[in-house]
């Protein structure tokens, strides 16, 4: 069940309307590693997990809150628009508000389409898509993937910093860095306490039995650049990450097998072969007579 309440967690009022920047800020709303994507994704995971208890309650309660960021940001971006200027003085542009707002960098949609608010889609105007989400119901694979999403998208919130001198802007992005700041440690947090206590491993998924892969494969580091440096790097060398393995290092593949000859699919997909053009027509006409398509 959700409940919303007209409150928001942290202030997002700009000092000043910034139709530029508001199209910038789309970025971290509805791109790859926004707001939307981490709302959507620590939801599907709870929804998809298969054990009770703390985790579950976790993912539950930051996908809550990050839908809360995803309505800080989509407020600041519809203040940002309010009464905005298109930015452009020169006259020749100026006379055409649509010309004048692609030479200003705007987002012409924040105004035809969402009436000067915020748009589920990037920076760029692409549409947040579902793909960018990670739900596999593998804890140790999903909380890594937070992670690395998190990491990403505080990246993204500290580069915005510096492009904007408004002062409430860069309140609302310094308290998302440091929300961002807790969430990377708390999914590195979750996926160390599932190692520790023998709940899930690497390599992922744990439960998979190695037996079953090509092992003298499995800690290979195999350089396929012409590259020198990366054997000197800790991954060459020494014991794996996961404390089941040696790692080595190898120029190239250690091994290789033919490759196979080409395929000759069904002549009725019409794909060019050797085979000569009178030979596949009579093969279609047979199998055609043979399917009773």
């Amino acid at each position: 069940m959700y409940f919303h309440k007209q409150e928001l967690q942290f202030k997002s009022t700009p000092d000043k309307p910034d139709a530029v920047y508001a199209r910038k800020l789309q970025e971290v709303l509805g791109g790859q590693y926004g707001e939307i994507s981490v709302a959507m994704q620590y939801q599907f995971q709870a929804w998809n997990m298969h054990m009770p208890g703390k985790y579950r309650d976790m993912v539950f309660g930051i996908g809550a809150e990050e839908m809360g960021h995803v309505e800080m940001l989509a407020t600041m971006i519809a203040q940002l628009l309010e009464k905005s200027p298109l930015g452009i003085t020169e006259d020749a542009v100026q006379d055409d508000p649509t010309v004048a707002a692609v030479v200003g960098g705007t987002d012409i949609q924040q105004g035809i389409v969402a009436g000067a608010g915020a748009r589920p889609v990037d920076s760029n105007g692409n549409p947040w898509q579902g793909s960018y989400i990670t739900a596999s119901g593998n804890l140790l694979a999903d909380f890594t993937a937070n992670a690395n999403a998190e990491m990403q998208g505080r990246v993204q919130v500290a580069r915005l910093y510096h492009m904007t001198d408004d002062h409430g802007v860069r309140d609302l992005l310094s308290f998302l860095l440091a929300r961002d700041t807790m969430h990377q440690n708390m999914w590195a947090t979750a996926a160390a306490e599932l190692r520790e206590k023998g709940i899930e491993d690497f390599p992922v998924p744990n439960k998979f039995p190695q037996a079953k892969e090509h092992t003298e494969f499995s800690y290979q580091y195999l350089n396929f650049s012409d590259g020198k440096q990366a054997g000197d790097g800790p991954w060459a060398s020494g014991p794996s990450f996961d404390g089941k393995g040696e790692y080595s290092y190898h120029d190239g593949p250690t091994s290789s097998v033919p490759m196979p000859p080409p395929t000759h699919p069904d002549v009725r997909f019409y794909g060019t072969t050797e085979l000569p053009n009178v030979v596949e027509k009579t093969a279609g006409l047979v199998q055609d007579k043979l399917n009773k398509e």
